[in-house]
């Protein structure tokens, strides 16, 4: 029986690792994306195409929504997840790659359990053990030098405003983390999903409407072939393959082993960004990167103390599952 138990654990941590390894191509196809469509449109174009799995989820569960009846708190979490997780931290997180450095975009995004503990402490009244405010003092150091690596970074400058996109995007993703946790128990992960698809698509029509988009250029883009096949593998492996395949592991695995297996996140992103992109990080930006690795790892154990219950970290395209 142990045995078996333990056989579960290896195989959970496989799918969370592999899971998160998809979620390292974002970089590569955003970026390529980027030169034929701007960040907003990325965003707007994927979750047209995923309503094809919210619709028919929607209409499989609907018996779930009725569960939820006109508890105010509940729907403020789902319209939190939709508006806040999948609109605008998506279009945060994208437009990142606009400024910078991709790499430093990415690894940022690893500061995302930081923001989890705050928000629960605040918005679900857990408590924080006093450690946890010494991590982040060092999370915020690993933060800057990760940014600036060991210059004075230079007011306005690119580099500061691609980080301050990917920490509004790791905030965001954080905190629908957190909204998930209030709806854990009350609908299933695939209705959560289906909910966050369908109701960020109305909020980001209107942000493309807002900014007077040019459809003949939008047209013409979607003429090429190269552009639908990258859009058709961002939607389906790292925004929807890759989530699903995290939660079957996260099952079966403890929150601070799910972590480790989590850094195949950074690790294959920086690789592919290395590989085809040819973009590094200095070696101040490698100490920032190892700062708030271990950061994160002591983190974990932290978050499974009496004093504080445990929070699983979200990635960067789900949320608040």
């Amino acid at each position: 029986m142990v045995q078996n138990k333990q056989t579960t654990s290896h195989m959970s941590i496989w799918w969370i690792a592999i899971g998160a390894a998809m979620w390292g191509l974002d970089g590569v196809f955003i970026v390529t994306l980027l030169k034929h469509v701007t960040s907003s449109q990325i965003v707007w174009l994927e979750h047209m195409l995923l309503l094809f799995f919210a619709a028919p989820v929607l209409v499989w569960k609907r018996h779930e929504l009725k569960g939820l009846g006109l508890n105010l708190g509940d729907w403020f979490a789902i319209l939190f997840i939709a508006w806040g997780g999948s609109a605008l931290a998506s279009i945060l997180f994208t437009a990142g790659f606009t400024h910078g450095n991709p790499n430093v975009v990415l690894i940022l995004q690893k500061v995302q359990p930081v923001f989890a503990v705050l928000l629960a402490a605040r918005l679900l009244k857990e408590r924080i053990v006093t450690a946890f405010w010494y991590l982040l003092m060092v999370v915020l150091i690993g933060a800057y030098l990760l940014t600036f690596g060991f210059h004075i970074p230079a007011t306005g400058g690119t580099q500061l405003i691609g980080s301050l996109y990917a920490l509004g995007a790791a905030a965001l993703w954080g905190g629908s983390t957190v909204m998930g946790k209030r709806l854990a128990g009350k609908l299933s992960f695939t209705t959560i999903a289906a909910l966050r698809f369908s109701i960020a698509l109305p909020l980001l029509t209107i942000i493309i409407l807002v900014q007077h988009p040019n459809w003949g250029t939008l047209g013409q883009a979607l003429t090429l072939a190269p552009v639908w096949a990258n859009l058709l593998f961002q939607t389906l492996v790292p925004s929807l393959v890759s989530l699903l395949m995290y939660y079957r592991g996260l099952d079966g695995v403890k929150a601070s082993h799910a972590t480790i297996a989590e850094l195949a996140f950074p690790a294959t992103g920086l690789l592919l960004n290395w590989l085809i992109l040819h973009q590094t990080i200095d070696l101040g930006q490698w100490f920032g990167f190892a700062i708030i690795w271990l950061a994160v790892l002591h983190l974990s154990p932290l978050r499974n103390e009496p004093a504080m219950p445990e929070i699983p970290a979200a990635h960067p395209t789900d949320v608040a599952c």
